[in-house]
């Protein structure tokens, strides 16, 4: 699969799964240093964003959008990951004073591999959205076509509000 980078074509490592595949394995890091493993996503609804690089506007924008939306989805665990370091992560979570969702580290490219979300001539993680339901199941997959776009939220969060309780403020 691929998907453009200021409009030239960039492939992924493969094709990511599927709406109805069940999550891979994988191993990502916390900002505290501990693995997380998908076995610990499973049990709750998720939403995971993946993003190239967390220190660049978009990626910025994106996590911010979905740390305002996560206190409205409590049942909701919400996850960005991004190949940067976890003190990269650390240090931009809390310059943007980002707490409610779960940044984690996929700097050895674990996800990207096992999601087939590596575009190895980039050298970074595409821009995805997936929604899982408690089971890890795959309910909802959007690739962003351009990586400098930001995704369809409103689709994303649509397709969240199916699985999930929303509470208003």
């Amino acid at each position: 699969m691929q998907v453009t980078i200021n409009g030239k074509d960039e492939e992924m490592y493969g094709n990511p799964p599927e709406v109805g595949e069940q999550l891979p394995k994988f191993k990502l890091e916390d900002a505290n240093g501990n693995k997380v493993k998908t076995a610990d996503i499973i049990g709750r609804i998720t939403l995971l964003s993946t993003v190239p690089d967390i220190d660049t506007p978009v990626c910025s924008i994106e996590t911010r959008k979905f740390n305002q939306q996560a206190d409205k989805y409590p049942d909701v665990n919400f996850l960005t990951v991004s190949n940067n370091t976890v003190d990269q992560q650390k240090d931009w979570c809390a310059a943007q004073g980002v707490k409610s969702l779960q940044m984690l580290s996929d700097e050895n490219l674990s996800l990207g591999y096992a999601m087939k979300l590596y575009l190895p001539n980039f050298g970074a993680l595409a821009r995805t959205i997936f929604i899982m339901d408690a089971t890890g199941k795959i309910v909802y997959r959007q690739i962003v076509p351009e990586i400098h776009d930001e995704p369809d939220y409103d689709d994303a969060l649509k397709a969240l509000g199916k699985i999930a309780q929303r509470v208003d403020d």
